[in-house]
């Protein structure tokens, strides 16, 4: 009996350490970037890819392509954290720089950090089309500035 209670006690125990693992809401909303993205055209062109929220956690890369060249790569990830989500960027191996996430639903995430140079904002539109859109806001040499990328799912290879 001892042994079938202690059996029961360590399933408990492990079950309730999965739930504590679980993504928040919020997380999950954002499972909409998961996969593979392109835009551009054949001179230049951009791609991000995305992994699916897991462990509080998602990982991308991204990289633009002109003439045959890689010409700007990242490291991406989002990740959660106990004082917020975090879009976290390591622009051509340059320090990491963090984003929070201000706002979230089902087809837009908007990340911003005031204090960064140039862009303040980073936001990510899924449109009806399921084609999604990725702006870079804010300010630069003190006029506004805003960036946009139109990039459509495609297969991963």
């Amino acid at each position: 009996m001892k042994k079938y209670l202690l059996a029961i006690s360590i399933v408990i125990l492990l079950n309730a350490g999965v739930g504590a693992q679980e993504n928040s809401p919020e997380m999950w909303k954002l499972g909409f970037l998961a996969g593979c993205w392109r835009g551009g055209d054949k001179v230049q062109f951009l791609e991000e890819q995305w992994t699916k929220p897991a462990g509080h956690s998602m990982l991308g890369v991204g990289r633009t392509i002109k003439d045959g060249k890689t010409e700007f790569y990242e490291f991406l990830q989002i990740r959660e954290r106990s004082d917020g989500i975090f879009y976290i960027a390591e622009p051509n191996g340059e320090k990491a720089v963090s984003f929070k996430l201000v706002k979230v639903n089902d087809s837009q995430a908007i990340f911003e950090n005031p204090q960064h140079d140039f862009p303040q904002r980073i936001i990510y539109q899924r449109a009806i089309d399921g084609s999604l859109q990725a702006s870079l806001e804010g300010t630069e040499s003190g006029k506004p500035k805003r960036v946009e990328f139109s990039m459509k799912r495609v297969r991963c290879d």
